[in-house]
């Protein structure tokens, strides 16, 4: 589980991509001292397990074909950024909102507009995901918590603080960019007894 507050923007080191999984190796300045084998890390808010350790400051995990059909990953090349939030513990704040780090798919970046320091993005959504964004609800964009402004019938639109644009890798993205898009996860809960209900009746 995690929140999707950003810890640290690394890149992609290696790819090595086989007929049925893909292993990649991320570089972070994230401190892996008390990190093992098997922890899970959100990378670009999509949650992954680590498999091995290749330097104080590189770790590697493999990415199934479910993984890749979903996410960005799909396309990722070496050098890419990576957004990074190690997985929750017991007492830790709860600064964003609940993200899972099961990715639900991709968006695109349909227009960016500067607001003073702010900027303001519009992304669009396969109807399968805007159905569970809401106005004034959260959504998690490679892996950031963020606030949902405005929604329209297949995209809706955020606002991102100077600290979000310097602290992530949205602060590069352009028109036309993909992204990995996590939905609330209460809006499929309600969805799924609401089925049941409907069946019942």
């Amino acid at each position: 589980m995690f929140t999707g507050i950003i810890q640290d923007v690394g890149s992609i080191k290696r790819v090595e991509r086989e007929p049925e999984q893909t292993h990649m190796t991320f570089t972070t300045a994230l401190d892996m001292t008390d990190w093992q084998s098997g922890d899970s890390v959100a990378c670009n808010g999509c949650c992954l397990t680590v498999t091995a350790f290749e330097s104080d400051h590189a770790f590697t995990a493999t990415l199934s074909i479910e993984t890749l059909g979903l996410t960005t990953f799909a396309n990722a090349a070496v050098g890419d950024a990576v957004n990074f939030e190690p997985a929750l513990r017991m007492g830790d704040a709860l600064g964003g909102h609940m993200v899972t780090g099961h990715v639900d798919g991709t968006g695109t970046v349909q227009m960016v507009r500067e607001i003073g320091e702010h900027r303001e993005f519009v992304f669009e959504i396969p109807d399968k995901l805007a159905r569970y964004v809401v106005s004034k609800g959260s959504v998690a964009i490679n892996g950031v918590s963020l606030t949902v402004n405005r929604v329209g019938r297949n995209d809706f639109t955020v606002n991102l603080i100077p600290h979000t644009l310097s602290h992530t890798n949205l602060g590069a993205l352009q028109a036309g960019d993909k992204v990995n898009i996590e939905t609330d996860m209460y809006g499929r809960y309600v969805e799924r007894l609401m089925q049941f209900s409907t069946e019942k009746s």
